[in-house]
């Protein structure tokens, strides 16, 4: 039952001759008449075994009995395949094992799916059965690639003096972020911890302590609406470190990401990745993370057609506003009015009031709004959008964030439909200089864009009080085809001004002493300037397996409704329980 010469994949041309015991699933089973031939798999791969009754009759009635999914101990000798059988998919595919013998160690019910990477079934019966889908190559090989990746960063990091070190899972519920899990305290009646959202807090503590460099795989739960590529708790690989400017941090992770995408997938990326301020990406891409592995991106035309006859765009530009748009080359003739109509619904998504549309041709521009363009504006616009016969022109105008927000989808919507994405392309990016607050309409108030540790550059930081808009942090995101892979920035440390910046953020002295008292209680007691970055780690795989989906990467994940499908969490408990932690039930369903 124990024991084993070699993994099913991993069965060497050299050990011809040989004999050899094999432990495995079956994948498949070919009765021949006489003859019977099994898939034997692991996690490494697949072997063909066959049981002969010439060999062994014994083994050939054991094998009449044994169905897909069966574990077996098989002893065999392994022999070259005869001309015209080899399998060029497999990497065993030159070799068999004649069985002389074989055991089946335990039986299987039919599985409710198929154990291939092709299997049909819907995600929520994968999930129901995750134990069943981690049979299949594909979910093994993410799973083993996530391992891969934390070996790397913790080889990493360990070498440039870093400490591995555990923060608190049962903390303090604090505001200014999403919301937190809370677990009740049964010896403080009345009272709860926090699961933490990130290990902020302790992190910059550890600093405080002199530490210097610190990391963790850190666990983190946020209490949030969920989607593809997110989920309610979460991995992300944790850095902190003092006496680091912000570009000796963004230069060690570029080192660090970079051993790593040689590491694990054998390419090769720059060791300095492209940079691009918060503004610019946005101006560019209408995003704060874009893809850059096409092009696609926006063209301000509001000096063009501040004064043109066409009054939608003209009143957007005095209005404030502005008007731009994207050339998405060669698409006239692929995009029909009906087309179009689809694409001014999906804008409306996200805010646009309409979409403007014009088609260039061997003789101009052609369209609804081309008759409102003068030759002169007809020209200014073919030439700032470097239109070209066959081109589509797409225009937004409306105030800034909704022009970036609309053209900003529009445009990885055409990139993904038009095929100008290159899957193989890997493309990091710094954006940096992000606003360090930003304004809430509905409330009325300013939160921090980041989270509220986020250091200022000092040279702003007299708009705390005059327009805090205008102040920048010293934050910079790691962003990865199109997602942010992580965030980071340096950290305030000196009391007074992390004071001002809960005052900005609307704490009393008193509330901000109550929340976060020991944190600015640390700060006078010689805390060294510090900064960090956390990258998550379910997303940074996700991007490596090529993957859309978060839970292909994590091995018991949620559902969008953050559910677990498997053990039926979370559930009920018991008017006991209740009891004990002091709490009584006031549910509306």
């Amino acid at each position: 039952m124990f024991g084993r010469s070699y993994f099913c994949g991993e069965v060497p041309e050299s050990s011809v001759g040989e004999k050899v015991t094999l432990k495995g699933w079956v994948q498949k089973r070919r009765d021949l008449g006489g003859l019977i031939f099994i898939d034997l798999r692991d996690r490494s791969g697949i072997v063909q075994v066959v049981f002969n009754p010439d060999l062994s009759k014994e083994a050939l009635e054991t094998a009449e009995k044994i169905r897909n999914e069966y574990v077996l101990d098989v002893v065999g000798t392994v022999v070259a395949r005869e001309a015209g059988t080899v399998n060029d998919n497999l990497k065993t595919g030159k070799i068999e094992v004649q069985a002389e013998a074989v055991t089946i160690i335990n039986e299987a019910k039919t599985p409710p799916f198929t154990i291939s990477d092709k299997t049909d079934a819907s995600e929520d019966v994968r999930l129901k059965y995750r134990y069943l889908d981690f049979r299949r190559p594909v979910i093994f090989e993410t799973l083993k690639m996530r391992h891969q990746v934390t070996k790397q960063v913790r080889n990493f990091l360990d070498g440039e003096g870093f400490l591995d070190i555990e923060t608190p899972i049962l903390t303090k519920s604090t505001p200014e972020g999403a919301r937190d899990y809370l677990v009740p305290s049964r010896v403080h009646p009345g009272e709860f911890y926090a699961l933490p959202q990130s290990p902020q807090l302790f992190k910059q503590l550890l600093m405080v302590g002199g530490v210097e460099r610190y990391y963790q795989i850190a666990r983190c739960f946020r209490d949030e609406d969920l989607r593809a590529d997110r989920q309610p708790e979460f991995t992300q690989i944790d850095i902190e470190t003092s006496f680091m400017s912000q570009e000796d941090i963004m230069g060690m992770m570029e080192n660090m990401m970079s051993q790593l995408m040689k590491e694990v997938k054998g390419v090769e990326v720059p060791k300095a990745f492209p940079r691009m301020t918060y503004d610019e990406a946005m101006s560019r891409f209408g995003s704060d993370k874009p893809d850059t592995r096409f092009g696609l991106e926006l063209v301000d035309l509001s000096e063009i057609v501040k004064d043109s006859g066409f009054k939608v765009f003209a009143s957007a530009v005095a209005g404030g506003g502005q008007v731009k748009a994207i050339n998405v080359k060669g698409a006239a003739d692929k995009y029909s009015r009906k087309d179009i109509d689809a694409l001014a619904e999906f804008a409306a998504v996200y805010g646009a009031k309409g979409l403007a549309w014009l088609k260039v041709d061997a003789e101009g521009l052609k369209g609804p709004i081309a008759k409102f363009f003068v030759e002169e504006d007809t020209q200014a616009l073919v030439a700032t959008l470097e239109a070209a016969d066959g081109d589509l022109l797409l225009f937004v105008a409306d105030k800034k964030s909704v022009v970036a927000d609309a053209l900003g989808a529009l445009r990885q919507k055409l990139g993904k439909e038009l095929g100008l994405i290159d899957p193989s392309l890997f493309n990091f990016l710094w954006v940096t200089d992000w606003p360090l607050l930003e304004y809430d309409e509905e409330e009325g108030r300013y939160y921090a864009a980041h989270h509220p540790f986020t250091m200022p550059f000092r040279e702003d930081l007299e708009y705390l009080d005059s327009d805090p808009s205008k102040v920048r942090a010293q934050a910079y995101d790691l962003v990865l085809n199109g997602y942010e892979l992580g965030g980071g920035s340096l950290r305030i440390f000196e009391r007074p001004i992390q004071e001002k910046m809960f005052s900005v953020l609307g704490f009393s002295p008193e509330a901000a002493q109550e929340q976060f008292g020991f944190l600015m209680n640390a700060f006078e007691y010689g805390t060294p300037p510090h900064g960090g970055i956390a990258l998550g780690l379910d997303r940074l795989v996700m991007l490596l397996a090529g993957s859309t989906n978060l839970r292909d990467t994590i091995a018991f994940p949620k559902t969008a409704s953050a559910s677990c499908l498997l053990t039926n969490a979370p559930g009920e408990v018991s008017e006991a329980q209740l009891k004990e932690l002091n709490l009584s039930l006031n549910v509306n369903k």
